[in-house]
């Protein structure tokens, strides 16, 4: 009985989260309240707070599952081609495709650092943490890349993933803000441009 009760409890507090993570995408993660949360569940507000003890726990939560979806859409599945050019190519374009398709949401990540820039706090600290671990994943493929030849031997990796990051939040604000038909090819087409200027002239 226990062990169900405790699966039970598992998978509301999972259920929770999903929808705790879609309202976020949405309306922001300061848009995120128990009471609106506890509405949506059709759950008392107690209910909701048995399972995160304070808005900003929730906050927290919705945050790393968010990363751990990003993870198991785009970086996971990367890992799997081989090191360099073709592991970069990967993580950029399940990148691009994850933010094309969160145009009628929104990306957590994006949105985030526009609600959290100057307001210091846990949730700020989450996000960073999140973005930096991202980072750091694009900056070893880019060195990946590197020492397999396969991109010129002089490259600073932390420009390389500035320019990246450059094609992606572009992408976001032309195709959400603007409604700009074609911007993931547009992105694409940067991305490949800026892979061609840094190849060595002997890559394939």
């Amino acid at each position: 009985m226990a062990t169900r009760q405790l699966r039970k409890g598992e998978q509301t507090h999972a259920a929770i989260l999903d929808a705790a993570l879609d309202m976020a995408s949405r309306q922001g993660l300061e848009g995120l309240t128990i009471g609106l949360l506890a509405d949506k569940m059709s759950m008392s507000k107690s209910g909701v707070f048995a399972h995160f003890g304070s808005r900003e726990d929730l906050q927290i939560a919705v945050v790393k599952r968010y990363h751990d979806q990003f993870e198991q859409e785009i970086f996971f599945p990367a890992m799997k081609q081989p090191r360099g050019l073709p592991r970069l190519r990967a993580l950029f374009t399940g990148w691009v495709r994850r933010v094309t398709l969160e145009i009628t949401s929104g990306c957590i990540y994006i949105s985030g650092a526009v609600e959290y820039d100057d307001r210091p706090g846990a949730i700020r600290e989450e996000l960073v943490a999140m973005v930096r671990t991202w980072q750091g994943s694009l900056r070893r493929a880019v060195q990946q890349a590197i020492d397999e030849g396969h991109l010129r031997a002089d490259i600073d990796p932390d420009q390389m993933v500035f320019e990246m990051y450059g094609l992606v939040l572009a992408l976001h604000h032309d195709a959400r803000f603007i409604q700009r038909p074609g911007s993931e090819k547009r992105a694409q087409a940067g991305f490949d441009t800026m892979i061609e200027s840094y190849q060595k002239k002997d890559a394939r």
